[in-house]
């Protein structure tokens, strides 16, 4: 088992990774670590230009991990994002397409 020692040392770290690219917001990088521990999700929201994108992907790099980027729209449709079965006609199956999550 982890003690909680090792956790405040992984999250230190990774906390002074992305606080060499993300300045000025101590308060979302801790709560960002937060979610990752508990294994949450987080909905990054603010005004255009505050560095979101940059947030994710320096997390994502800290913990050695990807990142995708949807950009939502009004006609975004859930299987835009987590994917679709198509039918096929020459294998008479269906073959799943997947989204960008």
């Amino acid at each position: 088992m982890v003690s909680l020692d090792e956790v405040r040392e992984v999250a230190g770290r990774i906390a002074a990774n992305i606080e060499r690219v993300i300045q000025g917001k101590p308060e979302v990088i801790r709560l960002s670590i937060a979610v990752l521990l508990a294994e949450g999700h987080l909905l990054i929201e603010d005004v255009p230009g505050v560095g979101k994108t940059k947030l994710a992907k320096a997390l994502a790099r800290s913990i050695d991990c990807s990142v995708r980027r949807i950009q939502f729209t009004p006609d975004l449709l859930p299987s835009d994002v987590t994917g679709v079965s198509v039918y096929n006609q020459e294998t008479r199956d269906f073959e799943f397409k997947p989204g960008a999550v």
